[in-house]
């Protein structure tokens, strides 16, 4: 296990903070004097590590996409069938938003109409993470599960527009104290997809079930 040194676990603590204040205050009425209280720490300090606030709001994904893609590839490595790896992929996003309401809060309600964003490295990383359903419908049109005349990129728009619909409307509503929790849309949506994709001659029958729960 590597140890972070100072330096990194000094920026982790401005992200984490960063990441709070953007999230309940907003990006336009916070300051990095907001975010240099809330770490403890001066504003000088802060501009040690980011040139400027667009540069420590651009910075606060990049450790919560690689850890999302991260846990998504070891989990999907022990699922068997397309059909069956898209619903674990459906259940990872919703689960892993909901989980992490702030980052949730950042990435859909900020950063997405961030043009400047779209050309970070970070944004790299997010298309990476995102491929990972197209990689999985194509699976499934390859081994007959799905049909083969779908296109794997209209699928996925259709997921992540719906995943990212949920989990605005839960954060709009009080998120995390809202009692509707983003995982109980996990088997509606996965159902309306798949019953659309699927193949008439292939899988007749799916039963829907948990099949991973992150962090367990």
């Amino acid at each position: 296990m590597k140890i972070k040194t100072k330096k990194e676990n000094r920026r982790e603590q401005i992200i984490k903070a960063a990441e709070e204040v953007f999230s309940k205050k907003d990006f336009q009425n916070s300051t990095i004097s907001d975010v240099a209280k809330q770490a403890g720490i001066s504003d000088a300090t802060i501009y040690e590590y980011f040139t400027s606030k667009e540069d420590l709001l651009f910075s606060i994904p990049g450790e919560n996409i690689e850890n999302a893609k991260n846990i998504l590839n070891d989990h999907l490595h022990y699922i068997k069938g397309a059909g069956n790896k898209l619903r674990g992929i459906i259940y990872h996003m919703l689960s892993y938003y909901q989980d992490n309401a702030e980052f949730a809060a950042i990435s859909l309600m900020i950063l997405r109409t961030n043009r400047k964003f779209m050309e970070t490295e970070v944004y790299n990383n997010l298309r990476e993470y995102y491929q990972i359903i197209i990689k999985t419908i194509e699976e499934g049109m390859e081994s007959g599960e799905f049909k083969n005349d779908i296109n794997p990129h209209f699928v996925r728009s259709a997921i992540l527009g719906t995943i990212e619909f949920i989990v605005v409307r839960w954060l709009m509503k009080g998120a995390p104290d809202d009692k509707t929790k983003p995982v109980e849309s996990v088997d509606p949506l996965f159902n309306l997809i798949f019953d659309g994709i699927k193949k008439e001659n292939g899988l007749k029958e799916m039963k829907c079930r948990i099949i991973f729960t992150p962090g367990e």
